[in-house]
């Protein structure tokens, strides 16, 4: 009698989950003006001219806003081009990155 060969593999379950985002939230300072505020939020994190406006009086008048949710390595880099032209600018404008969910 003949065996017969099996081609049954056994199927591994893979657990798949969203990545984990980071909020991005900016600081109110006393040097960086309005308006490179708003030409930061228009044209690092792609907000329109009157969602800029208003999170930046939030900004003005809280202390701080957060200007977006992104997968880690996105946030880290919108927040180091705006640091970046922040400090071309000589602001000393603040962002950070900090997990969904903390305070």
């Amino acid at each position: 009698m003949e065996q017969q060969q099996s081609s049954f593999r056994e199927k591994e379950r893979i657990e798949l989950r969203e990545p984990r985002r980071f909020k991005v939230t900016i600081y109110n300072d006393d040097f960086t003006t309005m308006e490179f505020v708003v030409k930061i939020l228009t044209t690092v994190f792609f907000k329109s001219g009157a969602e800029a406006e208003t999170l930046m009086l939030q900004v003005h008048h809280g202390g701080s806003a957060i200007v977006g949710i992104y997968p880690y390595d996105i946030a880290q880099s919108r927040v180091q081009k705006a640091t970046r032209m922040a400090r071309n600018e000589g602001f000393p404008l603040r962002l950070t990155v900090a997990p969904e969910g903390e305070e």
